[in-house]
């Protein structure tokens, strides 16, 4: 899994009134709909539990890779939070 993450540092002060954003890619190549569906949603989950967590106003995009459709939900953490921790650094 490959996460990117794009951090809004606005003088104007109206991106910290603003959400943080999430993105998904989920292409062919981690295999047809069904599993691409459902890595999207296990995605969609984490990601909905580490909102708080990023910063106001940034955008963030999770691509799954390939062995992300064999991965268990608790990998799939596991990935999420490795990468989130790596970008955001320590807090």
């Amino acid at each position: 899994m490959v996460v990117h993450l794009l951090s809004r540092d606005d003088q104007a002060g109206d991106v910290l009134a603003e959400p943080a954003r999430v993105g998904f890619v989920v292409n062919k190549a981690v295999g047809n709909a069904v599993l691409r569906n459902r890595v999207h949603r296990r995605l969609r989950a984490v990601m909905a539990t580490r909102l708080p967590d990023l910063p106001p106003g940034s955008l963030t995009v999770v691509r799954a890779l390939p062995s992300s459709a064999s991965a268990s939900y608790d990998e799939l953490v596991a990935d999420v939070d490795g990468a989130l921790r790596r970008l955001l650094g320590p807090r």
